[in-house]
């Protein structure tokens, strides 16, 4: 399904928008979405992380004290 909708954007920023839509060789419309997509993926990544903060955020993540060593020559050892 495709929802029709008006916004209002500044007049430099349509103009560039309608020079990049035509570097692309895709509609204006086509670009908006693209770009809003962009946006809102980006913001639910940034939900994402806040939850598993909310969560997590209590438990104490050190290295046990007994594992630094034994951790040190395991990470030598291997060739990244």
């Amino acid at each position: 399904m495709v929802m029709k909708t008006a916004i209002s954007i500044p007049q430099e920023i349509f103009k560039s928008a309608e020079k990049l839509a035509g570097k692309m060789g895709v509609s204006r419309s086509q670009l908006y979405v693209t770009a809003i997509k962009s946006y809102v993926e980006a913001h639910e990544g940034e939900a994402i992380t806040a939850k598993l903060n909310e969560v997590y955020g209590h438990i104490d993540s050190r290295l046990d004290p007994k594992l630094k060593k034994p951790q040190a020559k395991a990470i030598s050892r291997n060739h990244w």
